[in-house]
Formats: structure tokens, C-alpha cells, sequence
């Protein structure tokens, strides 16, 4: 799934793909928001993503999809 994070006071977004459910991102993501912390998020290759929790401008949890396979169409 795509999730995009909006940083205040910066340009450009930060966008990764990511195998975690919208479930586990939003709950990671109320956390460093109410605690203050830190938001830590790895992407689908495995890189960490880190961005203080105050600095949060918003955070975009794209649509869950199960990715098809082949040409056809069903």
C-alpha cells in the first residue's frame, strides 16, 4: 500500500510503499502523534522511515489492493 507523509514547513512529501495494513499504520501513526515521539515506518524494501511526531503535517494511508497477475480481464 502507499502511504504518503506530509512534513510541516517542507515542499515535498514523503512517499513509500509499504507491506504493513492501514490498520497497523494508523495506529502507529495516532501513537506519535498523542506521545510526541518519533513515527517510524519501514518501507517494502525494508528501509526505515523516521519523522518526528510534532513535525507531522498529515499522513495519507492509500487503499489496500491485492496486485493481479497476467492480461486478462475478470
Amino acid at each position: 500500500m502507499e502511504i504518503k507523509i506530509g512534513v510541516q514547513n517542507v515542499g515535498r512529501e514523503i512517499v513509500l510503499e509499504s507491506t504493513q495494513d492501514a490498520d497497523t499504520v494508523a495506529k502507529v501513526v495516532g501513537q506519535a502523534i498523542s506521545e510526541g515521539g518519533e513515527l517510524r515506518l519501514k518501507d517494502d524494501k525494508g528501509r526505515l522511515i523516521i519523522v518526528p511526531g510534532n513535525a507531522l503535517a498529515y499522513v495519507e494511508i492509500g487503499a489496500e489492493e491485492v496486485r493481479r497477475v497476467g492480461f486478462g480481464q475478470f
